[in-house]
Order: structure tokens, then sequence, then C-alpha cells
């Protein structure tokens, strides 16, 4: 067993983890460690850099589940009252998350190949990185100057700002911008408070992140051999934890520090990247 091997499947899991559903983007920290990283020492040609992310992404979506289990309980109508024994319905229902998820969901398989084979470079994850952050930062004075949001919790979205929210979460297509950057940023200037814009967007995340790692992996089948599967074993149990402890830590400081600080961060990150590593 490679040990050596082991060690990068657990930092890449740490990795997806933390930046999967902060809103730093996931995929952009994922393809810049891949660019200067992992290809320089030929890391990746042992073990297929997708099949490796899609299970390691599974890991950061079964976290999302385990936090929001009740939630996903009720949603599905699984949910009882003691007293009477009905069944009882969260008032964020299934299909409000269906109306969000429909316009990148459609935009995402008709650009599919154009992203894959054009977007996912260093160059484009900067680009995604710095826009996101303006956004952000963007949305943060809005609701500076808007301090009562109208939406102070998940359950009272709309069909209709469900489905702008899964508009603009058309902007996450492009690497680097970030899902929840996108969604939360779009929430907020839709007047919904930060925690419960994010909450839909991790709510939002999780069937369309299943659906597509689901399609990704039975394409993949043939690359988990046992040798190869400790690696992504250790892969998956980090993302899991990491994005277990990320999650819970976003939602407890999300209103408290906004979404500025984590613009920063990403505007800090491409400076680095671009005048110094690049």
């Amino acid at each position: 067993m490679d040990i050596l091997l082991l060690l990068k499947a657990l930092i890449l899991g740490l990795v997806e983890g933390l930046t999967e559903f902060a809103p730093v983007s996931s995929t952009g920290h994922m393809i810049l460690v891949d660019d200067m990283w992992l290809r320089s020492q030929d890391f990746l040609g042992k073990y297929p850099a997708n099949t490796f992310k899609v299970v390691i992404q599974l890991g950061s979506i079964l976290a999302v589940v385990v936090v929001f289990r009740q939630r996903f309980i009720d949603m599905l109508g699984f949910s009882r009252n003691k007293a009477t024994n009905e069944i009882t319905g969260s008032r964020l229902k299934l299909t409000q998350v269906i109306v969000g998820l429909l316009p990148a969901g459609v935009l995402g398989l008709l650009f599919e190949d154009y992203i894959d084979e054009y977007l996912f470079t260093t160059n484009t994850v900067l680009i995604g990185l710095a826009i996101g952050a303006f956004l952000m930062i963007f949305a943060d004075r809005f609701a500076a100057k808007n301090q009562n949001p109208v939406i102070d919790t998940v359950d009272k979205i709309t069909y209709k700002q469900a489905f702008s929210i899964g508009l603009i979460q058309c902007l996450s297509l492009w690497p680097g911008f970030s899902r929840s950057g996108a969604t939360i940023s779009g929430g907020v200037l839709l007047g919904l408070s930060h925690r419960a814009a994010a909450d839909f967007t991790f709510i939002m995340a999780v069937p369309i992140m299943a659906g597509a790692s689901g399609i990704s992996l039975l394409k993949n089948l043939e690359y988990f051999s046992m040798d190869a599967m400790p690696f992504f074993v250790v892969g998956f149990i980090s993302a899991f934890v990491f994005a277990m402890l990320s999650i819970r830590f976003f939602l407890n400081v999300i209103e408290k520090v906004k979404l500025t600080p984590f613009a920063i961060y990403r505007l800090v990150l491409v400076a680095v990247i671009f005048f110094v590593i690049m």
C-alpha cells in the first residue's frame, strides 16, 4: 500500500470537504490543487482523477444529508405527528427544491461538454473566484442597507424565489464561481437572510450533486478495483468528516460574519496565485 498516495487522498478529501459548501468554490480549489501539485507529481496517472473526485464528492453529499436529515425526512413526508399519527410535511416543499434545480440542471446538461473542455483551467478558475467575490461583497452591502430580511427562514421561500435563486445558480457552472457563493448571494439579494439562503443552498445541493455524481459513478465503475479501494475510502471518509465540520461551522457563523470575509479570501487567493505562482 502506497502511504504517500493515501496521504494525498486524505488531503484531497480535506480540500473537498472544507470547500464544497463554503462560498469559496470546491471545484476551483480542486482544479488549482490538481494543476499545481498533483499532476506535477504524476499523482493522477495511477487513479483516474474524475473517478476519485466523484467519490469524495459523495462524502460531502452524505455530510449534508446527515446535518439536514430531519429536514429531508420532513420534505419526503416521512415525519409523523406523535399526537395524531398523521404525516406532517415541512413547509419547504420538495417541489420548491426541484424548481430551484431546474435552470442550472438544464444548462449544465446542454453545455457540459463545452464546460469540461474549455473552462476547467487555472485561468478560468481565477476569473470565477474574482467575479464571484465581488458578487458576494455586493450582496452583503445590499443586505446592510436592508437590515430586516423579508425571508428569515428557509420555510418561507416562495416558488418564485426558489426559481430565481436557481437562475443565479447558473453562474456556478463557471468553475471557480462557487455554487454556494452564487446562491447565497442571490438569496440575500432576493430578500432572504444569510442563514435562510445558506440552508436552501445546502438542501438544494444534495439532489443535483447526487445525480451528477451517480451518473459519473456508473460511467467509472471499471476503475473500482480492490487495489484502488483503500485510496477511495480514505478520500471519502476525509471529505465526509471535514464537510461535516465545515457545514456546522459555516451555519453557526454565517449570520455573524456574512459573505465578505470569504470574498476577501477568494481575492487574496487569486492575487497569490496570479503574482506568485503563475
